[in-house]
């Protein structure tokens, strides 16, 4: 029953969260409608379910104030009120139109089923009315004016109701998009010079836009309600992804009753020198805690005894090592030893740029038959030589943080800021593996061409360490396939990892502060992640940041 159920799980998880233009999406709709289960009214009605269930999961509130549009993101908003009707003690419905002929045929159906009377808005001057004025003193306020479609400027009353919405001191949950937002912008909100609605948080339908992705659009929660239509067959422009909970869903679906270790992999740790025990470890003990069946952590023979303090379940094996305590060249053999019964080889985090152990690094990358996950000094062995890992036969991850991918590609770290996504994507070119630019708004680009960007994480992450551990969780997702199939499967394993680390962080500073997050909170928060990210496709509302 179980083996049935995982495979349900990966069935109903494995359409891609594909970025979308406006077109796009309007082109999946126009598919999903000519279905016979299907119309226009059905998604509304599932549109406006899930702003609900977004507001209800996310925040508190006893009343609540909709302003909707003339058009179908006013429609939904439309269902979100009469959802959430019996939730709150009081609800309010503001339509910027002066009667119901004047509204889409869709929104004008859903307005006759609302169990409330609306309050009308004609002229700017209705807005004066002590029921608008009490309507907009609510806790919550959905912003429904308008949605994907809209291209600035706003006008005439839109405009009017996005000044008062921003000037009242309610919630502001945005239906779609933020009013003022063209969905295909990737300027950030902050340098738009027409007046928008500032969000405390969004839910859109069908796919999530460039706008979502790029524009800086609120610090709060982003949800996607794919709202059943799963626009896989439609041509993407953009040739993005979001990194979501669906991702994690797939690389890491439920165990069977009958699991046992070897079915999800062994580890092997390449890693730390003297005076970086931790790194090590670290990257050993997020392995484990993200689901790895065994983890070896091999090691220079002097922190040996630390490493294997760290942690009971963790397994060593001393190196041989240079008078300076990092690894050294006649550890190869020994190494080569260890590789039997490995399925992922984690190399870099701590091991210093000691001269023989650069040396070691490179012969071992060439000569690596097993995936490899490539991090921290592991990527400063091959300082303007990023093309001499492209020798090596196996699949391999780049985790390279802004100043690593600029020593790779010889270039300066604001010329890699100025574009992550085609930087990360040239690198992926150059070195014939799979990149993960760390930063804000993560970018996982794949030697099959496909490409992520993960919105989780925030800046608490910017400590020692973090990356150590997010080399752990990438190897123990790819070590959950025992034997991955190469891309785009074990690319799409790299890119839940990156999303569950950046969860894994926002759930940290939540419970402490992002000033005190340290790295080993990120492997002790994992639990969260993982349950987060099993809500979310039990209840088909995926975040693109929590």
């Amino acid at each position: 029953m179980l083996r049935l159920y995982a495979k349900f799980w990966i069935a109903i998880c494995s359409s891609p969260m594909r970025i979308l233009t406006c077109d796009e999406v309007r082109e999946a709709e126009r598919a999903a409608i000519s279905r016979p289960e299907m119309s226009t009214l059905v998604l509304m009605h599932r549109a406006g379910q899930a702003v609900a269930q977004f507001c209800l999961s996310e925040f508190k509130f006893s009343s609540v104030c909709v302003v909707c549009g003339k058009g179908n993101n006013g429609g939904d908003g439309l269902v979100a009120a009469e959802a959430l009707r019996q939730a709150v003690d009081q609800i309010y419905v503001i339509i910027l139109a002066k009667e119901v002929s004047e509204l889409s045929p869709d929104a004008a159906a859903m307005c006759s089923r609302l169990q409330l009377e609306p309050i009308w808005i004609g002229s700017e001057a209705d807005f004066e009315t002590d029921a608008v004025r009490q309507a907009l003193g609510a806790d919550l306020l959905l912003d429904a004016i308008v949605g994907t479609g809209f291209k600035p400027p706003l006008r005439g009353l839109a405009r009017k109701a996005v000044d008062l919405l921003n000037d009242a001191f309610g919630t502001i949950v945005a239906v779609d998009l933020p009013s003022g937002i063209d969905a295909d912008s990737k300027v950030p909100l902050q340098q738009l010079e027409e007046p928008t609605v500032f969000s405390h948080g969004i839910v859109t339908f069908i796919a999530p836009k460039p706008a979502h992705i790029f524009g800086e659009l609120t610090s709060g929660p982003i949800a996607v309600s794919e709202l059943g239509v799963r626009p896989a067959p439609v041509a993407n422009a953009n040739n993005l992804q979001a990194v979501t909970g669906q991702e994690v869903g797939i690389s890491f679906p439920p165990r069977t009753r009958d699991a046992n270790k070897g079915q999800f992999g062994h580890v092997l740790v390449i890693a730390g020198s003297r005076g970086k025990a931790g790194a090590a470890a670290m990257a050993g003990m997020a392995a484990l805690r993200t689901g790895a069946g065994l983890v070896t952590i091999a090691c220079a023979e002097s922190i040996q005894p630390t490493v294997a303090g760290f942690a009971a379940e963790l397994m060593t094996e001393a190196l041989p090592e240079t008078d300076e305590g990092t690894i050294s060249k006649a550890a190869a053999a020994r190494v080569e030893e260890l590789l039997a019964g490995k399925d992922v080889v984690v190399m870099g985090p701590g091991l210093s740029r000691h001269p023989e152990t650069v040396e070691f690094i490179r012969d071992f990358v060439k000569r690596c038959p097993v995936p490899l996950v490539l991090d921290a000094d592991g990527l400063n062995a091959f300082e303007g030589r990023g093309a001499e890992i492209k020798a090596g036969q196996n699949f391999r991850v780049l985790t390279p943080h802004p100043g690593e991918a600029a020593r790779l590609a010889g270039i300066s770290i604001e010329e890699v800021q100025a574009d992550r996504t085609g930087m990360a994507q040239r690198i992926a070119r150059d070195t014939g593996s799979c990149v993960v630019l760390k930063g804000s708004r993560t970018v996982v680009a794949g030697v099959s061409g496909e490409t992520w960007i993960n919105m989780t994480g925030n800046p608490a992450l910017a400590k020692g360490g973090s990356g150590d551990v997010l080399s752990g969780i990438i190897a123990a997702a790819l070590a959950r396939q025992h034997k991955p199939s190469g891309p785009p499967q074990a690319e799409e394993s790299v890119a839940a990892a990156v999303h569950l680390h950046g969860l894994s962080g926002d759930f940290a500073r939540d419970m402490l502060h992002e000033n005190t997050v340290v790295a080993t909170d990120l492997i002790e928060h994992l639990s969260e992640a993982f349950r987060e990210c099993e809500r979310q496709r039990d209840r088909q509302l995926y975040y693109l940041q929590k």
